[in-house]
C-alpha cells in the first residue's frame, strides 16, 4: 500500500459511515483519484476500496490537501495523517475535506455550472439557477453519509458507501420533483464505476451526492415524537389522547403524507404484482431470517411459532400483491416537519443493500410496516435504564398503540393501501421487520434489545 493508503487503513475504520466495523481490514486501495481543487489547497474526489474476509466495499472520501504544518486549528479533528503522494516527494497533510468550507464551496460550484472533468459529472436539473459563493456545515449526527449545508438554501448529501447504478434517493426524489412532501432535489456529482455483478462487464453511472433544499424550519419526526412520550410520562394516570403534546394528529397527517408519496410514486415508476408463488418466496426469506436471529438469540426463540404462523399466512394471501417503488428505509427519523406539512427525506433504502437490490419494487405496506415499528421504539426507548419503567410501560404501550391507529388511519383515509383490510401482510412486513431489529440490537446496543423483544411479545398476543 501507499503511504496513503497506509492512513486510510487507519482512519476509515474510525469513522461512523464504515460498515465493516468489527472485522479486520486485509486491504485499502485508492481505485479512483478524481482531482476537484488542485493547487494548494487542494481537493480530490476519492474512491477507496477496502477489502475484509475476502469480499470488498467501496467507500467516497473528499481527501484535503495542504502542506504539513499548514492545517489550521479548526481543521485539526478532520486530520487523516502526514505522508507524501505517489510521484511527489513533497510532505503533505491529508484530512476530510468536508470539514473545509474553503474547498467545499467547488462541489456547489460545479453543480451550478454543470462541469464536467476527469471522470466526475456535476449535474444540474432544470428550473433555476443555483446560488453559489456560500459555506458549507457538516450536519452532525449522521451515521451513514455526510451532508453539508450551504447557507441556509441547499444540502448536498455524499453518499460514502458506493454501489455501482444511480442511487434511489436521486431516482425517486426527482421522480417526485414538485411534490410538497419532498425537499426539492438541484442536482448530483456521479462517476463511472465498474459494475459488480458477474457478466455485467463494463462501467455504470453512480450517483456520488444529491443537492436539495435544505429544509431550516423543519423538526425532526423522531423529536416530536419523544417530546409526546415525555409529556405522556409528565402526566402518568392520564391516557395519551388526553395528555399534553399528544402526537396523534401529526402522526395521522404523517400517515395521509406517506400515502400520497406513495401514490405519486406508483404514478411515476413502473409497479407490478407479486403472485402467490413470489409470496411464498417472500414468507420463505423471513422464515430464514428467524431461523438465523433464533440461533443468535435464543430469547426470541420462545415466540418463533406464533412468527412462523404470521409467515404462513403471509405465503396463503389468494391475491396478488401490488408492488412499486418505496421509501425503503422508513421510520420517525426519516421525516420532518416544517411548518407547510411532513416531508420525507432519504430515499436510499438501506446503505448496505446493493443498489439493484434497493431498486426493486415492494409492498407499500413494507413501508406502513416500518413507521409502526419507529412508534413502538419511540415509545419505549426513554425506558431503558429507568427506576420507573415498569410503572410507565403501561402508558408506553398505550402511546404507541394510539399513534399507529392514527397514522393508519391517515394512510388509508388518503387512498393508500388500507392496513386494516391486509393485516396478514402487514403483519408478516412487521414482524419481519422486528426480528431485523432483534439481530441489529444484540450486535449494537444490547441495552436496546428489550425493545423489538418487548414488541414481539405484545404483538404475538
Amino acid at each position: 500500500m501507499s503511504q496513503l493508503e497506509e492512513l486510510l487503513a487507519g482512519w476509515i475504520p474510525r469513522q461512523r459511515w464504515f460498515a465493516g466495523k468489527g472485522t479486520p481490514i486485509e486491504k485499502v486501495m485508492v481505485e479512483a483519484e478524481h482531482p476537484v481543487v488542485t493547487g494548494e489547497p487542494g481537493l480530490r474526489l476519492l474512491v477507496v476500496e477496502v477489502g475484509q474476509r475476502g469480499s470488498t466495499s467501496r467507500y467516497q472520501v473528499l481527501l484535503g490537501v495542504r502542506r504539513a504544518g499548514d492545517l489550521r486549528d479548526e481543521l485539526a479533528h478532520a486530520a487523516i495523517g502526514v505522508c507524501e503522494l505517489p510521484g511527489d516527494s513533497t510532505t503533505w497533510a491529508v484530512y476530510d475535506a468536508a470539514h473545509d468550507p474553503e474547498l467545499t464551496t467547488s462541489l456547489l460550484e460545479g453543480i451550478a455550472d454543470e462541469r464536467t472533468d476527469r471522470g466526475l459529472r456535476f449535474r444540474r436539473l432544470p428550473g433555476g439557477a443555483i446560488r453559489t459563493g456560500q459555506r458549507s456545515l457538516v450536519l452532525t449526527g449522521e451515521q451513514s453519509n455526510t451532508s453539508l449545508v450551504y447557507g441556509e438554501d441547499y444540502v448536498l448529501k455524499t453518499f460514502r458507501r458506493l454501489w455501482p447504478g444511480r442511487n434511489p434517493d436521486l431516482e425517486l426524489t426527482t421522480a417526485l420533483a414538485g411534490s410538497p412532501f419532498v425537499a426539492r432535489p438541484h442536482g448530483w456529482i456521479e462517476t463511472d464505476l465498474p459494475a459488480r455483478r458477474p457478466g455485467d462487464g463494463g462501467t455504470v453511472p453512480t450517483t456520488l451526492a444529491l443537492l436539495q433544499d435544505y429544509l431550516r424550519s423543519a423538526t425532526d419526526g423522531w423529536v416530536l415524537a419523544a417530546t409526546s412520550v415525555r409529556d405522556l410520562y409528565d402526566t402518568t394516570g392520564l391516557p395519551p389522547g388526553d395528555a399534553g403534546g399528544d402526537f396523534a394528529g401529526e402522526a395521522e397527517r404523517l400517515g395521509s403524507a406517506t400515502a400520497a408519496v406513495h401514490r405519486a410514486l406508483a404514478r411515476e415508476l413502473p409497479t407490478d404484482v407479486l403472485t402467490p408463488d413470489m409470496l411464498g418466496e417472500l414468507a420463505g426469506a423471513m422464515r430464514l431470517r428467524l431461523d438465523s436471529a433464533t440461533a443468535e438469540i435464543p430469547e426470541l426463540a420462545r415466540y418463533a411459532p406464533a412468527l412462523r404462523s404470521a409467515y404462513d399466512a403471509f405465503a396463503a394471501v389468494a391475491e396478488p400483491l401490488p408492488v412499486q417503488r418505496i421509501h425503503g428505509d422508513y421510520h420517525l427519523g426519516q421525516v420532518v416537519r416544517t411548518d407547510a406539512g411532513w416531508v420525507l427525506l432519504d430515499f436510499e433504502g438501506e446503505p448496505a443493500v446493493p443498489v439493484c437490490d434497493r431498486r426493486r419494487p415492494a409492498s407499500p405496506l413494507r413501508d406502513v410496516a416500518g413507521m409502526l415499528r419507529s412508534f413502538d421504539y419511540a415509545a419505549h426507548y426513554q425506558l431503558i435504564g429507568s427506576a420507573s419503567e415498569e410503572a410507565l410501560a403501561p402508558a408506553a404501550r398505550a402511546w404507541a398503540r394510539h399513534n399507529r391507529d392514527a397514522f393508519c388511519a391517515g394512510y388509508a383515509s388518503a387512498g393508500g393501501v388500507d392496513p386494516e383490510k391486509h393485516q396478514a401482510v402487514l403483519r408478516a412486513f412487521e414482524y419481519d421487520k422486528a426480528v431485523y431489529e432483534v439481530i441489529y440490537e444484540a450486535r449494537n446496543r444490547p441495552s436496546w434489545l428489550r425493545i423489538p423483544l418487548d414488541s414481539i411479545a405484545e404483538l404475538t398476543r
